[in-house]
């Protein structure tokens, strides 16, 4: 798949997963990731749309005041969490491609009656219109991984611009764990399922480095990423619908994704198709959870 086509699959997808329902396994989901229930509660319900991979939260150690910007902060989980660690002097960012995911933020924000230090720009991480070092802190939840390969080391020079100097990274990705064959690589559903645009631990050392940051940390957490596929299926049994990639419900969605190669699909695929899903694989053997965590020198 050449940057475009990623491009447009991804909107597709994450559009429709914006104007869905949120699945009822949305808490789950985070749970498992290392969200606590009181975060949840404290937080607009509508914000969760399961599709976490780790909490980079737990390794960014906001402070009040800071400035945090979240990548790919889809309807808003991580900065309405964020705005409450900055406080009212902070200020917490986020930053995102799709007009329905950002819709769906906005209207979370205006439900919420401690939102006024927090702000949503419409940007491809690769090129966001914010001053250079506006932010003491980046983060990013299961995000890199939907940015085509030639386009990963823009995310992390972007990231550097605008971290002011000292200022750290904290991110939650999937990484993979050994190089995907060519039928993986070209799924359209293991791609916005964020299995088969993720990086290895290596290149992303290597972005880090070349774009300026030191004291590089990546850890796996050895979550169990099959949890996406489980926890749908469940879902599929109790109620009937059709689960998307990530543990979203596809029901009612317009993206031709969710349609034709939806991630949680149980029927196998023929001998060199590349209409792969998450339930054809055991996710956890080609890829992991991963933290990273980096400060820019």
């Amino acid at each position: 798949m050449d940057s475009k086509n990623i491009y447009q699959h991804v909107q597709e997808h994450y559009g429709s997963v914006a104007r869905a329902k949120n699945s009822t396994y949305s808490g789950a989901i985070a749970k498992e990731f290392g969200y606590s229930e009181e975060e949840l509660n404290g937080i607009p319900k509508d914000a969760n749309l399961g599709l976490s991979c780790g909490n980079p939260l737990a390794i960014a150690s906001l402070r009040e005041g800071e400035t945090v910007i979240d990548l790919g902060s889809g309807a808003g989980f991580d900065v309405f969490l964020a705005a409450k660690k900055v406080g009212a002097h902070g200020r917490a960012i986020g930053v995102d491609m799709n007009k329905d995911m950002l819709a769906r933020a906005r209207e979370n924000q205006a439900k919420s009656p401690e939102a006024d230090n927090i702000s949503f720009v419409e940007a491809n991480i690769t090129s966001i219109p914010l001053e250079d070092g506006t932010a003491d802190c980046i983060v990013s939840n299961c995000v890199v991984n939907l940015v085509p390969e030639a386009d990963k080391p823009a995310v992390f020079a972007e990231i550097a611009r605008l971290l002011k100097p000292g200022g750290r990274v904290a991110i939650s990705d999937i990484l993979a764990r050994k190089a995907l064959p060519a039928g993986l690589r070209e799924s359209v559903a293991l791609y916005v399922g964020c299995v088969a645009g993720s990086s290895t631990r290596e290149d992303y050392t290597r972005f880090l480095k070349e774009s300026g940051f030191s004291d590089i940390v990546i850890v796996d957490t050895k979550s169990d990423l099959n949890v996406y596929v489980d926890m749908a299926k469940d879902a599929k049994a109790k109620n009937g619908d059709a689960a998307g990639c990530c543990g979203q419900s596809a029901k009612g969605a317009a993206s031709s994704v969710a349609k034709t190669a939806g991630c949680c699909s149980e029927e196998k695929k023929a001998a060199g198709s590349t209409d792969f899903s998450l339930a054809d694989i055991d996710i956890n053997e080609w890829a992991g959870s991963f933290k990273i965590f980096a400060v820019k020198i």
